[in-house]
């Protein structure tokens, strides 16, 4: 039996790492460079999983001459192939315990290691720079290239290991050839460690996994600063969890090459479920007696009501309603406003069309001559239509209710905090704030909250 010696971690990467880096080229590609002959490669950092260094692998009969064996890598045994065979590069004699330098990648779930001359360091760059292969690079196949890029004046040839690995017919090992259970006895004591690249940007060794956490963070970077570009939609505390949550399935549904948002249809796609139920529309029954449910026991004489952004009053009038049904005896006062004024000017006109007259709200309506629907005269004295920007100081009252769904994502940084600190000057004790599904109250403002269905309410604790 041949004797495995377990995985090191790597205490230094050879090379000379270059000190400059450029700050004024933002990174959202990076890549684990090596060398095969003294040329400069690359993987994509994505389908590294380690960096490490191994010897004496276990012999495999009858496989390719690119396989030196298999390796027990912590209790996985795992295929080992020599890139520089596989290219048909002239690999230097060595003595069979020298360690040799292992990348051990994933592809498509299959985990397998890769010998290489020599690993150099994690490099990022941008992806627009990145250039097509050229068939000057006659050493390598250029179907197995992906592209070559430059950094610090290094040319560095990009691997595609999907095509590479995809190619040729007999790459998969067959396990069951080996004595595993030999291989395990020697390797089971080995340590776990952590495996470690050098970050030429940080000047530093760091984890893979901490590479692939940043690579997450830079897309969603990208992804905020697009979706403010194209829809003024502001990424924050209020909205983070979502946007990481949709990112997650946005990835899923347009692949790793596609995520990033190049067009405002693509930052409108990416908000869609963002919305609260029934914007711009008439409110389901179950919707309203949710929101019956949340707002709180209040016996006093006169109601004050924020509705900012209240658009063209489809979601003020059933809020009304609503409204009206928990607190029959109260006179009720909604300030509705928005910064569109052809529909705020129009918002107090809306009439409700014969098809939509047998909703939940019906007995608020009046029937009109042209068989259309408005409703009561009660009902519409309960608002105030306003011309109105939130972010301007107001001269609005004490406040028993704030329904502002969504309006605070439309909104940057600095105007979302001095409108929730407005939210709590201008709440009374047993107020309520109402805000958009998927936005959530900042721990730091220290309001509690209440949930029926999808809508949560927030009060001052």
């Amino acid at each position: 039996m041949e004797e495995n010696k377990a995985v090191n971690t790597v205490e230094k990467i050879d090379g000379q790492v270059n000190k400059t880096v450029e700050t004024n080229a933002f990174i959202d590609f990076k890549m684990v460079t090596f060398s095969l002959a003294d040329k400069d490669y690359a993987i994509d950092i994505m389908h590294v999983k380690e960096i490490a260094k191994a010897g004496r692998f276990t012999y495999v009969p009858n496989t390719l001459p690119f396989v030196l064996g298999v390796y027990n890598l912590r209790g996985e045994i795992i295929p080992i192939m020599d890139l520089r065979l596989f290219f048909n590069i002239e690999v230097p004699e060595s003595n069979d315990k020298k360690l040799q330098n292992l990348l051990i990648l994933s592809v498509d779930d299959q985990t397998f290691g890769l010998v290489v001359d020599k690993i150099d360091k994690v490099v990022g760059v941008q992806k627009s720079t990145i250039q097509p292969p050229h068939p000057l690079f006659g050493d390598i196949n250029i179907k197995y290239i992906s592209g070559v890029v430059e950094s610090n004046n290094r040319l560095y040839v990009l691997l595609d290991v999907i095509k590479i690995f995809a190619s040729k017919e007999g790459t998969e090992v067959n396990t069951s050839q080996v004595q595993t259970a030999e291989v395990n006895s020697v390797i089971s004591a080995q340590p776990k460690v952590e495996e470690l690249v050098y970050d030429s940007e940080k000047q530093r060794k760091v984890s893979v996994k901490e590479v692939q956490n940043e690579k997450t963070e830079v897309d969603i970077k990208f992804i905020s600063e697009s979706l403010m570009n194209f829809k003024k939609f502001y990424v924050s505390p209020l909205n983070e969890d979502w946007v990481k949550h949709r990112y997650e399935e946005w990835v899923k549904l347009r692949g790793e090459s596609k995520v990033q948002l190049q067009t405002a249809e693509d930052a409108e796609s990416f908000l869609k479920p963002f919305w609260s139920q029934f914007t711009g529309d008439w409110w389901s029954k179950e919707y309203a007696q949710n929101l019956k449910k949340l707002l709180p026991d209040n016996a006093a004489k006169q109601l004050v009501v924020w509705n900012p952004g209240c658009g063209k009053g489809l979601e003020t009038y059933c809020l009304a309603c609503v409204l009206k049904e928990r607190y029959p005896d109260a006179k009720i006062r909604i300030y509705a406003q928005d910064i569109d004024l052809l529909n705020v000017s129009n918002a107090g006109l809306l009439t409700v069309p014969e098809e939509a007259s047998n909703q939940w709200f019906a007995k608020y309506l009046i029937a009109k001559a042209n068989n259309e629907f408005t409703f009561n005269q009660e009902i519409k004295d309960s608002i105030m239509f306003e011309y109105h920007d939130c972010k301007n100081t107001n001269v609005l009252p004490m406040i028993d209710i704030i329904f502002a769904r969504d309006i605070l994502s439309l909104l940057d940084s600095k105007s979302q905090d001095a409108i929730l600190d407005d939210f709590l000057e201008k709440m009374k004790g047993n107020a309520v704030a109402i805000i958009g599904e998927n936005e959530r109250m900042p721990s730091s403002y220290g309001f509690g909250e209440k949930s029926a269905g999808a809508l949560v309410a927030y009060n001052k604790e």
